[in-house]
């Protein structure tokens, strides 16, 4: 079997088993859906391997499958581009997916809708897949939009909770918004281009570097800084950027599984990958990396801040996806697209694993998901406490661990670029150390250290598995269980990357020759990663090298601080929150209306165009369509009708005196008179 027929094999793979599960699952035995899905996925990942080794062999491929539109000169093509980054991130996007799968049978065991979420995740993997590997622009924007819709239909999995529905509408309607500027982005590409292949537009693209357009009468502007703003735009609603964020936090109504699947390796990193492969397109706009760097910073260190006070175990989850998203966005602000790549991998791991812990702890809690009525765990869950201490030590950028070279390889390239806004993202960055390892180890120490406050508590109704119904009926206060080994099995799977991934590929991805000739930096113009390659040659020698060091850094400093600072709160003196919550509660009270922003969003754009539709339904339906036009032409023709009326009199010689009289008329008017 070639290698293009392998590639195009792990697309069709998950979508030949999601098809087969969505469409008769309900006929065939319940494990067969997910055998099938685990099969067609398993599958996908040994082929994504192959494909990998290939490429670090030299191999790769862009090539159309077949034409799917021709349109004057342009065609729209579906295609594949093999290279180094894509076939890396087929291999995270279907190692990952596979452990949600085989997680999701112990998850959503006593589900009645166990099929349709296997049809779901499966199909939502292939999305992801076209997304990572398409060689265009118009199969990109397929993906992009492939990946909307499954995840509409999996945070609104469980339909019957109006919340689950809400959240589902919202995120699909924020990531409409960024898809509008997406689409506008690709749309002026092919107008000045001529193309949606990538390799044609980048060839095109330096040409294209001192094109102005004119958007505003007396105003031009770059033509790249506008496309890649625009492009941008949708990574900001795909990647949960401000303000495009808010549909992030409340997409946890959806089952745990696929919080991990959207939150780890899938969709909100692909705006992440995008932008890192239109590197040819952004280096040539300093403005618009400008704007990258700054969204990226306001972010991760924003909505670090709200995961200081959330008390639902996946909502802190979430908020600590939203600042990482944040970090790699700053990172391909300041040039370091393969930093950001090197931390979209690293972070697919343990991100992946602190979600799935997450989800192992809400199962032992009888599907309570409030931290506050936990505590002591690590007792009764040895396998959920050890995955999620290494998940938290990776997360908060612990030298050795996988995102300790990430996450500092983003902070040294950014201390390093000279772009503007550098400065400010340098600083919220490294208070973003700080605020991470204070939250993830809140979080840490509350639900697997100290008291073990469920005893004292009744079951909360406030975040229920839809499978409650059916539960093991064992009541609130049994003690916590571990669950079994499709659910521990994923969790070590992915604290052996968590833990070492970091150490491994740093040095190709970073400072060797993975990415040449698919990223691409113009060191003259923005040299932060020509720094950073010298600094660590220079300095630090190796892998170990940059972790030793690292203990002497002001990041990892920050990062003790933080995780000091959460067990002395937490386990000590809890009362010192209680009173610092009390004291500041204008601030706290700011950070509980996460800034704002929902409600903004409520009021002003619900709002606005709730009355807008109001005030057209009013003037426009009742008033022109339904009274002028409908109900007017009735009273008009009446009102005629009311008038001729008078006419027909019914007597005869008024009959006969009209008949004359119109003779008459017909006579003086119509016949010509000799």
């Amino acid at each position: 079997m070639t290698l293009p027929q392998i590639s195009l094999l792990i697309v069709l793979l998950p979508l030949i088993a999601a098809a087969i599960v969505g469409l008769w699952g309900r006929h065939l035995p319940r494990a067969s859906a997910h055998w099938l899905t685990i099969a067609g996925v398993g599958a996908a990942f040994v082929l994504s391997v192959i494909v990998f080794k290939a490429t670090l062999n030299g191999y790769t491929a862009n090539y159309n499958l077949y034409t799917w539109l021709t349109s004057g000169d342009i065609q729209f093509n579906v295609g594949f581009l093999i290279d180094n980054l894509t076939a890396m991130m087929m291999v995270v996007v279907t190692f990952v997916s596979l452990m949600v799968h085989v997680y999701t049978i112990g998850y959503m065991s006593e589900d009645p809708g166990y099929s349709r979420f296997f049809s779901y995740i499966s199909l939502f993997t292939f999305a992801m897949l076209m997304l990572v590997m398409s060689n265009n622009f118009m199969q990109l924007f397929f993906g992009w939009e492939a990946v909307g819709l499954v995840s509409y239909l999996l945070i609104g999995f469980w339909y019957k909770r109006p919340t689950a529905i809400y959240a589902n509408l919202k995120a699909f309607l924020v990531n409409r918004v960024g898809d509008f500027g997406f689409l506008l982005g690709i749309g002026m590409v092919l107008y000045y281009t001529g193309s949606l292949d990538y390799a044609t537009v980048f060839q095109t693209a330096p040409a294209l570097a001192d094109v102005q357009v004119t958007l505003i009468p007396n105003v031009s502007w770059s033509l790249m800084t506008v496309a890649c703003i625009l492009l941008f735009i949708g990574a900001m609603g795909k990647s949960a950027q401000v303000p495009l964020h808010v549909w992030l936090p409340d997409s946890m109504e959806g089952p745990t599984p696929i919080s991990a699947l959207i939150h780890a390796a899938t969709m909100v990193t692909a705006g992440i990958f995008m932008v890192a492969r239109m590197s040819p397109l952004f280096e040539l706009s300093t403005t618009a990396l400008s704007f990258v760097m700054i969204i990226g910073a306001i972010t991760a260190l924003f909505m670090g801040f709200l995961g200081i006070i959330q008390n639902d175990i996946k909502r802190v989850v979430a908020y600590s996806t939203l600042s990482q998203l944040g970090y790699m966005t700053v990172a391909l602000g300041a040039s370091a697209y393969s930093v950001a790549i090197f931390h979209l991998m690293t972070h697919a791991f343990f991100k992946a694993l602190l979600f799935l812990a997450a989800g192992s702890v809400i199962m032992g809690m009888h599907h309570d998901q409030d931290i506050r009525n936990m505590g002591n765990l690590k007792k009764y869950m040895p396998v959920t406490w050890i995955t999620s201490l290494v998940g938290s030590l990776a997360l908060i950028g612990t030298p050795f661990f996988a995102g300790f070279y990430s996450k500092d390889s983003i902070i040294e390239a950014v201390a390093l670029s000279n772009i503007t806004g550098s400065g400010f993202a340098y600083f919220a960055i490294l208070a973003g150390v700080f605020v991470t390892a204070f939250y993830s180890f809140r979080l840490y120490f509350l639900v697997f250290h100290g008291k073990e406050k469920w005893r004292k508590t009744s079951h909360s109704h406030d975040h229920v598995h839809a499978a409650d119904e059916h539960h093991h009926g064992l009541s609130p206060q049994d003690d916590p269980h571990e669950p079994g080994w499709v659910v521990k099995l994923p969790l070590i799977l992915l604290a052996i990357p968590s833990l070492i991934i970091g150490y491994i590929a740093i040095e190709p991805m970073l400072f060797g020759e993975f990415f040449s000739g698919v990223i691409f930096v113009n060191d003259e113009v923005h040299p932060a990663m020509a720094h950073l390659t010298h600094h660590y040659h220079e300095i630090l020698h190796s892998p170990a090298g940059m972790a030793l060091h690292g203990f002497m850094t002001l990041p990892f400093m920050l990062a003790a601080f933080g995780v000091l600072l959460a067990w002395f709160f937490y386990m000590k003196r809890p009362d010192i929150p209680a009173a610092i919550q009390k004291k500041f509660s204008l601030i706290n009270q700011i950070l509980e209306n996460k800034y704002g922003f929902d409600a903004f969003n409520e009021r002003f754009f619900a709002g606005g165009a709730r009355s807008l539709g109001e005030k057209l339904w009013k003037i426009g339906d009742i008033q022109l369509i339904d009274g002028a036009m409908v109900n007017g032409t009735a009273r008009l023709i009446g009102r005629i009708s009311g008038k001729v009326r008078h006419l027909q009199s019914g007597l005869i010689y008024h009959y006969a005196f009209a008949m004359i009289i119109g003779v008459f008329l017909f006579l003086t008017f119509f016949i010509k008179i000799n």
